[in-house]
């Protein structure tokens, strides 16, 4: 991001001066000079830790526990500056009373050094304390200060404001002296920051014993790779963990031994531990800077329940190491008639890939079966890929050769067949077994697509699955050859550029056979534009209240009917190729957007809808708690030969919320195969 903004206003500098805001060096081109290679916005990462940046960032910061962070970044160019503290009324509960009075403290030293070079500033309002994925905010739950400094941006050398003019030094200036005074109110407050610090971990245990909540236990289910992931990110921010030693059931969920976990509260992160697993539903506040829920086990997908009984009666009180690394190092045994892979993996579409790129003939099974493999007896649900000794050239020993050397073949459980005849189900040639093509995938970016929704997708097929994924600006579509893709994806976006011949187009490639798969606000635009026949519900009126109300309250309740982020629960279609790989009726979806899709007339066309009662975590302003029950999160329109597959929310949501991105990958990989 530095690079790219850097580069920019260089290159659009002028010899002399332009303080215009219309200049071309004060407006940089997409995607901007805040995310990272993917398009990330790393100051959301600090909790998901699902960047290489972030986890070497996560590294240094435990390594030094620092008693006072300070997270700089820059705003709007008509602002001016602010530093914490935030609303006060939105800091999040879990974080400490004495955090924000040092907090308040140490601004009084910013305050005294703003106003000795004559900067105007604020304080206490619009920013908050609330999400912990931020770099001012995670160290309040660390044992630190986090303090967060924006200062109003001239995108560039120098730009007109509303303010006067705002140049690129004069905001290195206030960044600076910001910097000095908060080492100014280190060394005045040293004592009482060095006791805070030590007093938090002391607390911290003390209040581990007075919750009733002993621990978080959870299970993997049969996602051995998601779990893994969760492991590893409980890991970074140095969270104990203990294997479960006792099969226990908790509000009808059962934990078995040894493929269960615990998380105990009582550590020195107890209150970083509530903050991932808790569900909070109460707020002091309508109004939020950032999302209002991001319970980690929800967005992984992993069943979990609170434990509140004694910990020694169910963990050996040793810590989990996690150091899986799949089935080892074991050969595919040698099949003369096909193998078997389960879907379940959530890493199961990398090895599709790594299957086909070999020129491996793979097909998906569309109905359950139970078969004889050289391990014994398995049964084997919807969605389970074959690989037919027949349709590989039958020659058994090459055949076998081959799928040993796909790379990371041992981290997934893959069965040999003993024959093509079935204990009960489907047999290997059945026709309910359907071929599953390798994909080849555009994904539009660029003017008029959301950056970091483009860029999740792009980090999902290339450093979660290494499948290729061609990126086309929006406006090149028309003049591009397209008939080398069968699937295209449309991140969110308003699609400003796509014009009438490039929209005929698109029609003509999906009407061919292609599958396109569209996300939130790009699923509103195929809509209106007549490519599906999507309806929404009616949004509510931002303008009026029907209650009076003082007017300088008009901005705040006009922003209380944003959905700023929250988990809502929804029923699945587990025999639909959408859901393929899902074992549980139910999964946890994360709404950022106040689009409610109404469900197709078609029996099939909605094989994820919310529920009747769906939020689980989060705040939802009350207008919309009628509008999204049993509405559709996917909707699926037959356009010729293709396939429409729009779904309103964000399935991968900041590369964390894995628990849907299966859902994605089954739409880019059987999006061809759903017949309506």
């Amino acid at each position: 991001g530095l690079n790219r903004f850097a580069s920019w206003v260089n290159t659009n500098k002028s010899q002399t001066q332009v303080s215009d805001p219309n200049s071309r060096e004060l407006n940089e081109m997409w995607p901007g000079g805040r995310f990272n290679h993917y398009w990330f916005d790393l100051n959301r990462d600090w909790l998901p830790a699902q960047h290489i940046e972030s986890q070497n960032r996560l590294q240094f910061f435990h390594q030094w526990k620092p008693n006072i962070f300070t997270d700089h970044h820059e705003m709007g160019s008509n602002s001016s500056f602010f530093f914490q503290p935030g609303v006060p009324s939105r800091v999040n509960p879990n974080t400490p009373l004495k955090n924000q009075q040092l907090t308040a403290a140490i601004a009084s030293f910013h305050a005294k050094f703003l106003d000795s070079i004559g900067s105007i500033y604020f304080s206490k309002e619009g920013y908050d304390d609330f999400y912990y994925g931020k770099g001012s905010t995670y160290p309040d739950i660390n044992g630190g200060v986090g303090i967060l400094f924006e200062q109003a941006s001239s995108r560039g050398h120098a730009q007109e404001t509303d303010n006067g003019l705002l140049t690129f030094p004069f905001t290195i200036r206030n960044q600076f002296t910001t910097a000095l005074s908060t080492l100014e109110a280190a060394k005045n407050l040293r004592a009482e920051m060095l006791s805070y610090q030590r007093d938090f971990f002391k607390e911290v245990l003390k209040e581990a014993d007075a919750n009733p909540v002993k621990a978080y236990v959870f299970n993997y289910g049969k996602d051995m790779g998601k779990l893994n992931e969760f492991l590893t990110m409980l890991a970074r921010h140095q969270i104990n963990i203990q294997a479960l030693a006792k099969d226990i059931t908790i509000d009808n969920k059962k934990f078995i031994a040894d493929k269960a976990f615990v998380v105990p509260l009582k550590q020195q992160q107890y209150k970083l531990v509530k903050a991932i697993f808790e569900k909070t539903l109460e707020y002091k506040d309508s109004l939020f800077y950032d999302v209002t829920a991001w319970t980690m086990p929800l967005a992984f997908g992993l069943p979990y329940a609170e434990f509140k009984g004694s910990l020694s009666e169910v963990t050996n009180n040793s810590n989990y190491k996690n150091s899986s690394t799949g089935f080892g190092d074991v050969k595919i045994a040698q099949s003369n008639v096909g193998y078997v892979i389960k879907w379940d993996d959530f890493f199961a579409p990398k090895l599709l890939y790594a299957l086909q790129k070999k020129g491996i003939n793979v097909k998906v099974a569309t109905q359950k079966f139970s078969a004889s493999t050289t391990s014994g007896s398995e049964e084997f649900e919807f969605g389970s890929l074959i690989i037919p000794v027949q349709s590989n050239n039958n020659n058994v020993e090459q055949l076998n050769k081959l799928i040993n050397t796909v790379e990371g073949i041992n981290q997934f459980n893959l069965f040999a067949l003993k024959s093509g005849l079935s204990t009960s189900g489907i047999d290997l040639g059945s026709p309910s077994y359907s071929n599953v093509k390798t994909p080849r995938i555009m994904l539009f970016a660029g003017t008029g697509t959301s950056a970091p929704d483009a860029g999740e997708i792009w980090h999902l097929l290339d450093t979660r699955f290494h499948i290729p994924v061609t990126i086309v600006d929006v406006e090149r579509f028309a003049t591009i050859g397209s008939s080398k893709y069968n699937v295209i994806i449309m991140p969110s976006g308003s699609y400003i550029n796509l014009n009438k011949d490039a929209q005929d187009k698109l029609k003509a490639w999906i009407t061919a056979g292609g599958t396109l798969i569209a996300t939130e606000d790009a699923v509103k635009f195929l809509a209106t534009n007549g490519f599906t026949k999507i309806t929404f519900k009616e949004p509510l009126d931002k303008r009026d209240s029907t209650i009076k109300m003082p007017y300088y309250l008009k901005n705040d309740e006009q922003r209380a009917k944003e959905m700023a982020g929250s988990i809502f629960e929804a029923k699945l279609d587990l025999t639909h190729p959408i859901c393929y790989g899902y074992h549980e009726p139910t999964i946890s979806i994360f709404k950022s957007s106040n689009l409610f899709m109404n469900p197709n007339a078609g029996a099939y066309d909605n094989p994820v809808t919310y529920t009747a009662n769906p939020l689980q975590s989060g705040y939802l302003y009350r207008g919309y708690k009628e509008k999204i029950k049993n509405t559709a999160v996917i909707n699926i329109d037959a356009v010729g030969k293709g396939k429409i597959i729009s779904m309103v929310d964000n399935l991968n949501f900041r590369a964390f919320w894995l628990g849907t991105s299966k859902m994605f990958m089954n739409a880019v990989f059987f999006g061809d195969l759903i017949k309506l």
